[in-house]
């Protein structure tokens, strides 16, 4: 399949040779499905925990995706109710199934109870059991208009991977139509991503997608989605504001990344959207999520779509953190 390069990576895509649709833009709703998350700002971007409310806010910023052009729409089950206003959006809105690409995760449970201030926000569980127990619940919301089913947050040491029962399963529903992927966090995501594209089944390679942390910040895992794009895997670009440590919040003065960011990318109207354009500029990103809580936010993000030739992907090397540094930096991110 013929790879783009800088110049046209603001033109309609497909995510790698899965036939799904994609970027440059896509919406991950992590942020906006639950009153807690570890997102710089995030208590202020929620404001408030009504329950209502935040459905009003979700379909507010999935509306404003929509008429920006988003095609790729992130959900997981351990988002709080991520689903479920995802869901309630779609039948509202009345979504052709294949308008847009549709994508959850299972391997998280939701633990906090719409609490700010629980003792745990989200249990990991890779297990056959997890599996059996979330799909349904991701099947029962989404089942017309999911195209892509991931493990969320697969590392070396999750053992997801190596568990035969699970990638069996994983491959049958492949094999009802579902693309599957894994999402990859952790100084190993490179480890994690060769791993995944060795994976067969049926003769056939298991995993259509990945979906992975790479930002100004945290750029380790670069050689490796090289690697899945040119095989024809879809790459989907998380994270690229390092929750919220790439953005510049109202009061705050700019910092040296900051400052750099701007600099990067002629025409950047601040240092979000400039990072963003920077993870869109690179030739394996398929689709780049904003994490958007806003409706402004959003507006904002999408303004890195006309900065794509601009952009200088090799500007910016210096201004990597070692990735052990970078993960302990955002494991001690607080939940807000």
């Amino acid at each position: 399949m013929r790879r783009s390069g800088p110049q046209d990576r603001a033109l309609p895509r497909r995510l790698g040779d899965t036939g799904l649709r994609a970027g440059p833009l896509g919406l991950g709703m992590a942020a906006l499905g639950r009153p807690g998350y570890i997102t710089i700002g995030h208590a202020v971007d929620f404001a408030g925990t009504d329950p209502a409310a935040a459905a009003r806010r979700a379909y507010a910023v999935l509306d404003e995706a929509r008429a920006l052009g988003v095609v790729h729409i992130d959900a997981a089950r351990s988002y709080g109710r991520a689903e479920q206003f995802l869901a309630g959006w779609l039948t509202e809105r009345a979504i052709v199934p294949g308008e847009m690409t549709i994508s959850s995760k299972w391997g998280y449970t939701y633990t906090a109870d719409w609490r700010v201030d629980a003792e745990r926000h989200e249990v990991k569980d890779h297990t056959p059991a997890a599996l059996e127990r979330q799909w349904p619940e991701s099947r029962a919301l989404l089942g017309r208009w999911l195209g892509l089913y991931q493990i969320h947050s697969a590392t070396p040491g999750s053992g997801v991977l190596d568990d035969a029962t699970v990638l069996d399963r994983l491959a049958s529903l492949r094999d009802g139509g579902l693309v599957i992927g894994l999402t990859t966090s952790g100084p190993e995501q490179g480890e994690t991503i060769r791993r995944a594209l060795g994976i067969r089944r049926g003769g056939r390679r298991l995993f259509g997608a990945v979906q992975a942390t790479w930002n100004p910040l945290e750029t380790s895992a670069a050689p490796a989605l090289a690697e899945a794009h040119a095989e024809g895997v879809g790459v989907i670009v998380k994270e690229a504001l390092a929750n919220g440590r790439l953005a510049l919040r109202p009061g705050s003065a700019p910092g040296p990344h900051h400052r750099a960011l701007v600099a990067a990318v002629p025409g950047a109207a601040d240092p979000a959207q400039a990072a963003l354009a920077l993870a869109m500029a690179q030739p394996f990103a398929d689709v780049v999520l904003s994490g958007a809580a806003t409706v402004e936010h959003l507006r904002d993000n999408a303004g890195a779509t006309g900065l794509l030739r601009a952009a200088d992907p090799r500007a910016l090397d210096a201004a990597a953190e070692d990735p052990g540094d970078y993960w302990a930096t955002r494991a001690a991110l607080p939940w807000n």
